[in-house]
């Protein structure tokens, strides 16, 4: 589940824009509650989640989506499985 997550993820923002630093990258229990209210994502807006399986390795997808220069951090909330992604627009919050 962690491997399909990162390529899923990165297949999608190479899609939708390839730069890395357009885009924000974290992990939460409810990504799409996290996208919605904490990010104001746009329910037209490019975002992606994946399930990666586990705690650990949602840390460790983020954690390469980080390191590839998307913008976020550590975090996460309670147990949180999912890693979600979305472009960075005007009305997001970081």
């Amino acid at each position: 589940m962690k491997e399909a997550a990162k390529q899923g993820i990165d297949s999608y923002i190479r899609q939708y824009g390839g730069k890395y630093p357009e885009w924000y990258c974290g992990i939460a229990t409810d990504p799409d509650e996290r996208l919605r209210n904490e990010h104001n994502v746009d329910r037209f807006g490019l975002k992606i989640h994946r399930d990666a399986g586990s705690e650990a390795a949602a840390r460790e997808v983020e954690k390469y989506f980080l390191s590839k220069g998307c913008r976020g951090g550590t975090g996460g909330g309670k147990s949180p499985r999912h890693v979600y992604a979305y472009k960075m627009t005007s009305g997001t919050r970081p």
